[in-house]
């Protein structure tokens, strides 16, 4: 074996341009191969960060309780409701199943948060918004708010509130000045603007208003519990199972984020498919390509196999001089390509960095060595052919030509 060895490294070496020009088009093959799987990889991650890495991987949210039923004598049922107030559902014991959804094993960060419906208003002018409570100190445990502030303070303390620009831009507010806050259940408290941001989500920027969890307790009349625990997961694909982790931990109906995103899967689904066939063009590319070459060496060689043949050398030994052949090519292509692939993605940020705008290139997803394996095995294959024409050489024909 070692002997093929020595053999097929004098072919390779025997002309060198050749050599050279097969090994740099294998190279150039599994540098597509290497970027399509980190353009394909990064570009998956860089939409699920932008549409669920600002959500909850998995919520909690109350029921809202039935009105109880009067039947009168005759048989007709009756809803019995609270004239003047609004029943808002709630999570009773939130602050005892907290810590418990945070003992979870990769659990990022919970987010207990109180939930309505409201009015800012200021001056003439009012706005319907979408009111969320958080818990001081965990503002940005879901939604990033910290990173997205053009202007003031992500603090919520009581009497502050946090509005998108252009809610505050429509209301000509601006950072210190006070702007009066009327929930649905008809409780008005005057804020104080403490902070701005900008997500880009125009249904956030424009409608939503987060304030302390105190504070939401007094407008929508709830001492105590939650309407809503939001949950982070530190691998948002882990979403399913944790969710029916935290379901049999706490007997509560946690919903993970793939639910009712049918959608988004299907396209991201699409979008791997895509990146299969590239990159499966890619190594089809490398195997024509190695195949060709090791064909044209075979017929070039046909006298010096046949010498081999009529020395005493079996089949067996010249199929694996040009498999040898085919292998090391494969592997020179590949270790060359990955190298260009891993020199050439180095400049681009890595996938916590990605900003709208840029290309989404995922350096960890390159795939460097499923390339260079492929590669391989790809060149063998391609060998295979070239390797059966050359043992079937008649000795005393190759060398009469």
């Amino acid at each position: 074996m070692l002997y093929a060895l020595k053999i097929a490294t004098r072919y390779l070496t025997a002309n060198k341009a050749q050599t050279a020009l097969l090994v740099t088009g294998v190279a150039v093959g599994v540098f597509i191969f290497i970027f399509m799987s980190a353009l394909i990889g990064g570009l998956a991650e860089f939409i699920l960060s932008r549409t669920v890495g600002d959500m909850s991987h998995i919520t909690i949210e109350a029921e809202a309780e039935a009105p109880p039923l009067l039947i009168t004598p005759k048989g007709h049922a009756l809803v019995v409701t609270e004239q003047g107030q609004l029943r808002t559902a709630t999570l009773p014991e939130a602050a005892t199943w907290v810590p418990l959804i945070e003992a979870v094993p990769g659990v990022r960060a919970v987010s207990p948060q109180i939930n309505g419906a409201g009015f800012l208003t200021r001056g003439a002018q009012v706005a319907q918004v979408s009111v969320t409570g958080l818990e001081p100190g965990r503002e940005s445990a879901i939604l990033d708010l910290a990173g997205y502030m053009v202007a003031g303070d992500v603090r919520l303390g009581t009497g502050l509130v946090v509005l998108g620009r252009p809610l505050a831009d429509d209301l000509n507010l601006t950072i210190g000045q006070t702007v009066r806050l009327q929930s649905a259940n008809g409780v008005t408290a005057t804020l104080t603007l403490s902070g701005v941001f900008k997500t880009g989500n125009g249904a956030l920027d424009e409608a939503r208003a987060f304030v302390s969890l105190s504070t939401a307790r007094t407008l929508f009349a709830l001492p105590q519990g939650a309407t809503r625990i939001e949950i982070k997961l530190e691998d948002l694909n882990a979403a399913d199972a944790t969710a029916l982790r935290i379901g049999a931990l706490t007997g509560l109906d946690a919903v993970p984020w793939t639910d009712g995103a049918e959608q988004l899967m299907e396209a991201l689904d699409a979008q791997a498919q895509t990146g299969y066939f590239l990159k499966t063009f890619a190594l089809i590319t490398i195997v024509i390509g190695v195949a060709s070459a090791l064909l044209l060496s075979t017929y070039r060689r046909r006298p010096e196999i046949g010498i081999m043949r009529a020395m005493g050398a079996r089949r067996g030994f010249v199929i694996f001089v040009f498999v040898a052949q085919g292998a090391l090519i494969g592997l020179m292509g590949g270790v060359m390509g990955a190298a260009l692939g891993y020199l050439a993605l180095l400049p681009f940020p890595p996938r916590d960095a990605f900003r709208p705008g840029t290309l989404p290139m995922d350096i960890t997803q390159g795939s460097y060595g499923l390339a260079i394996t492929l590669t391989v095995l790809g060149a063998i294959l391609a060998s295979i052919l070239p390797a059966r024409s050359a043992a079937r050489v008649d000795p005393v024909t190759a060398i009469g030509q």
